[in-house]
């Protein structure tokens, strides 16, 4: 690794390091390609949450949880994608060492959030359709504990740092700050060990399995006879076509960065130059801009606001179901009494 960029040393901090990783130019595409993620991801999560609060049929209970998977993308894309384009285009991180600690502590916040939330979809849509406790109902209540979960979940594994459990510090080429994963204190190693354990890989499972539930009882249902025809098949192929997406979204964007941090934390000798540390940084901050398009977008009720809102055009539209509707009605004839 680049010692110049790791060791926790003030003077990175004060002005461009001797010997940088990335040469001018580099640092200026990093800056053009950071921007390509962060101005979409900004327009689109403010539309998520302006077509919400401005239309009441959008307030329902499974669409809380895409509000705030919205508003948490919406922090990462102003804090670690603005930031970092700036930092970029400057070439080092010049905002001091408390500008650092408090944009890894908020970065971290709102991505562990918004990991967390894509867990609680998960959960939401698995007792929507697959009834596990029988006729009991996901209300807005339900809702907004899960909401609020979400965010201590996060914050409680964010706050740490700031008393002495880990620290936050420069990563990749300089320019950003996150939980440092390459110092080697004991105590920072069982930090990072924990974050990775309870922030990733918990909620990773949570996904797989309430989504493998989710598709399981979709294919009994389609099975079963009384069902009518294609119903059922037709929905399970929406819901398919949108966990496939879901499950690869999660995995592409957080599993290099998850996978690097294990691999510096449990190998501190192996050798990854900063402009490859870099890439999984900007994989897990691009999930900001495509979160939206994938979890939100597919549902024909947000599409049938949002669109409109983008284009600026007045909205005249009947209240439609989401994308979940068919698979929902159809597997309700066939739930139990």
């Amino acid at each position: 690794m680049q010692a110049s960029i790791f060791q926790p040393n003030a003077s990175i901090y004060l002005g461009p390091p001797e010997d940088p990783p990335l040469s001018r130019t580099g640092y200026t595409v990093l800056a053009v390609i950071m921007a390509l993620f962060s101005g979409p991801a900004i327009v689109l999560n403010a539309t998520v949450i302006i077509v919400s609060l401005m239309h009441k049929q959008l307030r329902q209970p499974l669409n809380y949880a895409l509000m705030n998977m919205a508003v948490a993308d919406l922090g990462t894309a102003l804090i670690g994608g603005l930031l970092t384009v700036i930092t970029n285009a400057q070439g080092y991180f010049s905002l001091g060492r408390t500008g650092c600690v408090l944009e890894g502590f908020a970065v971290a916040l709102c991505g562990i959030t918004s990991l967390c939330t894509v867990a609680l979809i998960a959960v939401e849509r698995m007792f929507v359709i697959c009834k596990p406790l029988g006729l009991v109902t996901f209300e807005k209540k339900h809702a907004l504990v899960g909401i609020g979960l979400s965010w201590l979940w996060s914050l409680a594994w964010n706050l740490p740092p700031l008393f002495g459990w880990g620290r936050f510090e420069v990563e990749g080429v300089g320019t950003s700050c996150a939980p440092d994963w390459h110092n080697r204190d004991p105590s920072n190693v069982s930090y990072i060990l924990s974050y990775f354990t309870v922030c990733f890989a918990f909620p990773f499972a949570i996904i797989v399995l309430s989504y493998g539930k989710l598709l399981w009882t979709l294919h009994k249902v389609s099975k079963m006879e009384g069902v009518e025809g294609g119903a059922v098949s037709k929905g399970e192929g929406r819901v398919a076509f949108m966990v496939v997406l879901m499950v690869l979204t999660f995995l592409v964007s957080w599993m290099p960065y998850a996978t690097l941090a294990l691999v510096v934390v449990l190998c501190p000798d192996v050798k990854i130059s900063a402009l490859v540390a870099t890439i999984p940084v900007y994989l897990a901050k691009s999930s900001t801009a495509y979160n939206p398009i994938i979890y939100i977008y597919l549902n024909k009720q947000f599409r049938k606001y949002a669109v409109p809102f983008l284009l600026c055009r007045n909205l005249s539209v009947e209240d439609e179901g989401s994308e979940l509707t068919v698979a929902e009605s159809s597997v309700s004839k066939v739930s139990p009494p």
